[in-house]
């Protein structure tokens, strides 16, 4: 059963962010709270959205996403910040569950992408996505600020105007 989380769930999905960023190797780059995260999804205006996947009343698995927006094709998408499904569940179609959901909601809304990031070591997972019929953009590399570098871009003096 795939359904929207719920405010009792965020302890769990908290639990799964860990195991997957265990899983990733880079359980040390953690820094989310249960706060952070209830914040997140269940404020007045929502920054994420998360869905979870049950087998027998047990949380089997979760997808976190938020929207996104394309300039090309003038409409949001869904941009996938996690999908997880605990190792005891996997083989069980928990993962496909999740994905369809998300993909029904992009089509119910006039969404026209769903879009995520997989390691390139997770052979697994890009197996999985390459199934679907997912396309690698590996054109388009992702960049990221954090911690010093974003505070010291954030920080640094404004330009004056000549």
């Amino acid at each position: 059963m795939i359904r929207p989380a719920l405010p009792a769930d965020v302890p769990e999905i908290v639990s799964m962010i860990r195991e997957l960023a265990e899983y990733e190797k880079a359980a040390h780059e953690v820094r989310v709270t249960e706060e952070h995260l209830h914040d997140a999804l269940f404020r007045d205006n929502p920054a994420a959205f998360a869905h979870i996947a049950e087998q027998d009343g047990e949380v089997a698995g979760f997808a976190l996403w938020f929207l996104t927006f394309s300039t090309w094709r003038g409409v949001h998408g869904i941009h996938m910040e996690d999908l997880y499904v605990r190792p005891r569940h996997r083989k069980g179609g928990h993962g496909l569950a999740l994905m369809r959901e998300l993909a029904r909601i992009c089509a119910e809304r006039g969404y026209q992408r769903l879009e995520w990031a997989v390691l390139d070591w997770n052979e697994p997972a890009i197996a999985f996505y390459e199934k679907l019929g997912a396309v690698r953009l590996d054109e388009w590399p992702t960049y990221r600020l954090t911690d010093e570098p974003l505070r010291r871009l954030a920080t640094a003096p404004r330009p004056t105007a000549a």
